[in-house]
């Protein structure tokens, strides 16, 4: 329940002592003094100092509302490029992982593998160099679908 307040004025008597009222007499110079507020609700810990930053700086002129307002968006779209890049990243990977995987299930398979040297010619490659064609695999097998 909000107290009822009036405006307390306070004057100097002929006599030379001071009196306070909430109306002074006619012609006489009266001051006017704040009353004590009633002490308002707790605000939360977060909000209080917010408020706090807020009531140090004041209303925000349209300059500084606008100034904000770029600053967020430019957070935002870092945000975006970041998860962007970051989703790039990732399906980038699935990629790789996928392709080092059928190349480990050809090499495994038991078929003839073949290559085409400088000259452009095809060759096939013998059971060592299948070996070591196969543990290069199961290598980045390894490496890119962890």
């Amino acid at each position: 329940m909000a107290a009822a307040q009036a405006q307390v004025y306070c004057w100097t008597t002929k006599d030379g002592k001071r009196q306070c009222g909430d109306t002074p007499p006619p012609g006489v110079k009266a001051t006017a003094m704040s009353s004590p507020s009633a002490p308002a609700a707790p605000a939360p810990a977060g909000a209080k100092d917010a408020a706090s930053k807020d009531a140090k700086k004041g209303p925000l002129t349209p300059a500084q509302q606008e100034q904000d307002y770029r600053k967020r968006q430019l957070e935002a779209q870092k945000t975006r490029e970041k998860d962007d890049q970051a989703r790039q990243d990732a399906d980038s990977k699935k990629q790789n992982c996928e392709q080092a995987r059928d190349a480990l299930r050809a090499l495994e398979s038991g078929q003839r593998i073949s290559r085409v040297d400088t000259q452009g010619e095809r060759y096939y490659l013998d059971e060592a160099q299948v070996e070591q064609e196969t543990a290069r695999a199961r290598q980045v097998v390894q490496k890119s679908c962890n």
